[in-house]
């Protein structure tokens, strides 16, 4: 019951984070949405997280740490945020609906992960939505016309690699400790891009402050990113990647709700219809998958 709560109340808080992004892209950009956000998060989750690290005596497993911060926060976060400028927040939240099958995927390639004939099932049917959703525009990925979808899918990988990651190697780990500390990586690598990209960003975000802003920076950053990430790393921790991945299950019909509702953005049918066939496609590849022994992936873990 507790899983299936965690699972609900995170697909809710992820539902109208797109419609956040949405709003952020413009006044902050695609690195200065990802800065905000995670830097937000970091800093909810600070008090608990001084707590929790005073009970900690060993030492930590930077590495692991930072390289979860990057692949499952900053990069991803930036991928959407970019994709966000090209295509609406329902098609993007559809997209982010393929996760479970990028996580099958990557797990196989890369971590060793069996799939049966369900899983590669599953995973072709995905990609057929996808291509529903391009209207089978395959020669768009690889035009400029690739942010947006293409930017989407990359993003997906990433999550998929960062839930097959934390299950390998960060199992059991404190759960404040391993999201705090990756947004607050999320929040550098931001800060970095952001300086790089945008040199007056920092000297000129105070004059767009409106409300409109300050409610999407905390839905997004303290709820968005900060409790949902606890919520996350205790479904990876507690039911496995593949079952804190099906979350997208749930995502993408909040999100379409509330893009709807809030920006005006139309329902189209490619939009249901890959939707449909992307539900398909997950259900099918999250079934039952199984691990070899020796991974081919082996990090050192201390901590």
């Amino acid at each position: 019951m507790r899983l299936l709560s965690a699972l609900v109340g995170l697909s809710l808080i992820w539902g109208l984070s797109f419609v956040f992004i949405e709003n952020l892209i413009g006044p902050a950009g695609v690195w200065g949405t990802v800065f905000l956000r995670c830097l937000a998060g970091a800093v909810i989750l600070t008090p608990l997280f001084i707590i929790k690290m005073k009970q900690i005596n060993s030492p930590l497993p930077w590495k692991s740490l930072i390289t979860l911060g990057v692949v499952n926060a900053a990069l991803p976060w930036g991928l959407i945020a970019l994709s966000q400028t090209e295509i609406t927040s329902n098609t993007a939240a559809v997209l982010n609906a393929s996760t479970p099958i990028m996580t099958g995927l990557i797990g196989f390639f890369i971590f060793s992960v069996i799939l049966r004939k369900k899983q590669w099932a599953g995973i072709i049917l995905g990609f057929i939505g996808i291509l529903i959703l391009m209207n089978f525009d395959v020669a768009a990925l690889f035009s400029e016309d690739f942010i947006g979808i293409g930017t989407m899918v990359l993003a997906t990988a990433c999550y998929g690699f960062g839930s097959q990651f934390t299950k390998r190697y960060l199992k059991g780990f404190n759960i404040v400790i391993l999201t705090t500390i990756s947004l607050y990586i999320g929040a550098a690598a931001g800060a970095v891009l952001t300086a790089v990209s945008r040199p007056g960003f920092y000297g000129t975000i105070l004059s767009s402050v409106d409300m409109n802003l300050v409610i999407s920076l905390i839905g997004l950053g303290c709820f968005g990113s900060g409790i949902a990430h606890l919520l996350l790393y205790y479904l990876i921790n507690n039911g496995g990647p593949e079952y804190a991945s099906t979350v997208t299950y749930l995502v993408p019909v909040s999100a379409l709700f509330w893009g709807s509702f809030l920006l005006d953005e139309p329902v189209t049918k490619n939009l249901v219809a890959g939707l449909l066939i992307i539900f398909t496609g997950v259900f099918l590849a999250s079934q039952n998958i199984k691990f070899f022994k020796k991974p081919f992936l082996m990090l050192e873990r201390r901590g």
